[in-house]
């Protein structure tokens, strides 16, 4: 009987897969949500908000009793398609699993770090990559994406930095927008898309001295006009999924925060999508001190409507009571349900559950290693250049030096899970062969062992072939693993002997040009005038090694801008430019140093102003900032109409030239400030830019139209508001330059 009852229960699943995939033309996807939902037991409904980790024990049984809705951290494919057999074929109902991985910077063609890719502001290219990543990553059985993470933040000494896409909240939101985009493609269901999971809800990048998962102190107007505006860009632009933080906010975390997650992004927003907490993010509200049990935090999880809980199990463990109890309703339950049901039948998984039916392009093909090495080429940041870059074809003996020339695990930079080494081609290789194609003669050393080394090794051999060479490339940063998630610093100095190094090659008096590979801003003012030219290049990932010798030898000109503030020193931190500008604004005439202060001299305020005695107030380099191997003259900045009605729209026009002798690209950047409001507003606020590419001598007329509904902020009763009044406008190439005008905004 018990088998005769097993295979009629089959023949119930079949049937019933088999009608999904029949019915979704002409059957709406709520209509099958619900009949498949009314089939459930609650058992079964709150398996569906389980996520586990691909190495559970019990994996495989929990998948086929329908306990497990979601599967993270296992990419091999057969044992994907294992798993997801198991679950559309054995389990009762056949629901299939969604499986999900950090693809944050590529899958196996690895691109620069997101801070890297931000420096591109090129956006139809970083979409490009995450097309890519998706691709790639689908064809190993993965549909659901944990990124991008556009957590807004100010201080580089925060591993997780490198994910983000800089200091800037459009910035942020544009660019995690190009990625929603480029994952989830056109449509949803095709087999080459990911599901992105727009991360972390909120406030994460404000953790509390830049220390990983710590308290974000936020004001409530900072909340609502720096950091909530990405995730809006990014619900609007299509995101099916959004994750929660591991930070409390103002004294509530985050994954139990009904106000944040309940009120705001589901009820104002009207986002529709899967909610999902991070990694155990739901019981950590124990250890937060906000509630007393993990009975209450799958409570306070639920009233927050978060509908998946990431590997620990308080949902599975407690929910059934609170349900019973009457404290969670069933309905929570087959809400959270309906919006996970929805997300896999929208990625086509009940019409095609297995990857390897699909049809991908191969993995690290040409395609890919092109987008990968034009992204890594547009995110580099040329900071000085005293006329040593390009390399001349009178250089034919090279010195290259550094820990970073030929490191090619840590090129790939931090939270790349799936690329390998191997795959990767380092600049010393790349160099090496663009010299032998030029005879070019190389010497290279290593100079330290890793990056944070304390010792220089082989320094008498380092200073014979730096002597007898016409250039030193030093290749200088930081490992990967000193980035990323809970990798800190309180120090972002070079690390290790590196600046000793420096001095010890500068002092040949040979001329020196610095490639700086790292996963957020590190500080060196003090070895910055022994080197002759400064490129930035990130983690630059797989393409590194072409993208770097493509730039050193000018077959493209840097177009990178940086998407963060450099500090001179860590004690300026935080340093950013859209800051306020107090009662007493520091300037260069203001700044008082500290070794022009006299002996026994009287304390006094009057004529003080804002800044330190020993690092002033400005950066090492602004935000913005970068330089190029051309020349660029932005002239005819007009504004068409000065004074505007709110809600009508500014345009402002320009003429932007190449004046230098490279073809090269030029982002220009539109500033605004408000003068005067309700709150006191923000030096700066970058509102839109242009990446342009011309050839030597050619001119073109740029155009910029801004919606006056976008000036906006909370006023002191916490609404939106545009207020009139008078503004100032740049358009510049950083946000230290450009042309000042003013506009007038009326009611």
């Amino acid at each position: 009987m018990n088998k005769i009852f097993r295979v009629l229960l089959l023949l119930g699943v079949a049937f019933f897969v088999i009608t999904c995939k029949s019915t979704n033309d002409n059957k709406s996807i709520d209509n099958q949500v619900n009949t498949l939902i009314n089939r459930m037991t609650i058992d079964e409904k709150i398996g569906q908000l389980m996520q586990k980790n691909g190495d559970h024990p019990s994996l495989n049984q929990l998948i086929e009793e329908g306990k497990v809705g979601s599967v993270i951290n296992q990419v091999n494919p057969e044992v994907v398609l294992k798993m997801q057999k198991i679950a559309v074929e054995k389990s009762r109902l056949g629901i299939p699993l969604l499986i999900g991985r950090d693809v944050i910077h590529g899958f196996k063609t690895i691109m620069p770090i997101p801070l890297g890719q931000a420096a591109s502001w090129n956006v139809k290219l970083v979409e490009q990559a995450a097309r890519v990543a998706a691709t790639e990553a689908a064809s190993q059985g993965v549909r659901w994406s944990f990124a991008p993470m556009i957590d807004v933040n100010r201080d580089p000494r925060w591993g997780r930095i490198a994910e983000s896409f800089g200091e800037d909240h459009l910035l942020n939101g544009t660019f995690g927008a190009a990625v929603v985009r480029g994952f989830q493609g056109n449509d949803l269901s095709n087999p080459t898309s990911l599901a992105a999971c727009v991360k972390h809800f909120a406030a994460y990048g404000w953790a509390e001295g830049g220390r990983d998962y710590n308290t974000a102190n936020i004001s409530e107007n900072d909340l609502m006009d720096i950091v909530l505006p990405p995730f809006k860009m990014c619900v609007d632009a299509g995101a099916t999924s959004i994750m929660t933080a591991f930070n409390e906010i103002n004294g509530i975390p985050a994954t139990g925060h009904a106000q944040l997650n309940n009120d705001l992004l589901r009820k104002k927003w009207k986002f529709e999508g899967v909610v999902l907490s991070d990694w155990e993010s739901v019981t950590q509200m124990e250890v937060h001190g906000y509630t007393p049990n993990q009975n209450e935090s799958a409570f306070k999880a639920m009233q927050a409507t978060v509908d998946m809980e990431m590997t620990s199990t308080s949902y599975e463990t407690f929910l059934p009571e609170l349900v019973k109890n009457g404290r969670i309703s069933e309905k929570q339950i087959d809400d959270a349900v309906r919006r996970i049901l929805t997300l896999k039948f929208k990625l086509g998984l009940f019409e095609n559950p297995y990857a390897h039916t699909g049809n991908f392009p191969e993995l690290l093909n040409a395609n890919h290693l092109e987008i990968a090495k034009n992204l890594a080429r547009e995110s580099a940041v040329l900071l000085k250049n005293n006329g040593v870059l390009p390399i001349s074809d009178k250089v034919k003996r090279i010195a290259i030096i550094g820990p970073m020339a030929h490191a090619p695990h840590d090129q790939l930079g931090t939270w790349v899970f799936d690329g390998n080494k191997n795959d990767a081609i380092t600049p010393l290789q790349s160099l090496t062969k663009m010299a032998n194609e030029k005879g070019i003669e190389i010497f290279y050393h290593r100079g330290l062992e890793l990056s944070r080394s304390q010792n220089i090794t082989n320094t008498q051999s380092i200073l014979r072939d730096v002597k007898r060479s016409d250039l030193v490339l030093l290749f200088l940063g930081e490992e990967s693993i000193l980035s990323g998630e809970s990798h800190c610093l309180a120090n972002i100095d070079l690390p290790g002997a590196q600046m000793e190094l420096v001095k010890l090659i500068a002092a040949t008096g040979k001329p020196v040009v610095a490639t700086i590979m790292a996963g957020r801003p590190v500080t060196f003012e003090i070895v910055e005038p022994f080197m002759n030219a400064i490129l930035y290049a990130w983690h630059p990932g797989t393409m590194a090694g072409p993208a770097i010798s493509d730039l050193l030898f000018g077959v493209v000109s840097p177009s990178g801008k940086l998407p963060v503030t450099f500090p001179r020193h860590v004690g300026q931190i935080p340093i950013y430019y859209n800051h306020k500008n107090t009662g007493k604004p520091a300037s260069s005439k203001t700044w008082e140093k500290l070794n022009d202060i006299p002996a026994e001299a009287p304390q006094l305020s009057i004529g003080n102003t804002s800044h330190y005695l020993d690092y002033g107030f400005e950066p090492m380099y602004p935000f913005g900032y970068g330089l190029s191997y051309s020349t660029f003259e932005i002239s005819e900045v007009t504004i068409l109409a000065n004074q505007l009605k709110v809600g009508e729209t500014l345009t402002v026009k320009a003429k932007l030239k190449n004046t230098g002798k490279y073809q090269a690209s030029e982002v220009v950047q539109l500033y605004t400030r408000q003068l005067f409001g309700s709150r006191t507003r923000p030096v700066k606020e970058l509102r839109a830019f242009q990446k342009v590419g011309l050839n030597p001598g050619e001119s073109v007329d740029v155009m910029f139209q801004l919606n006056t509904q976008s000036l906006g902020f909370h006023n002191p009763e916490m609404k939106y508001v545009v207020e009139e009044g008078k503004y100032k406008l740049w358009l510049g190439n950083s946000s230290n330059s450009g042309e000042k005008m003013e506009f007038e905004l009326l009611k």
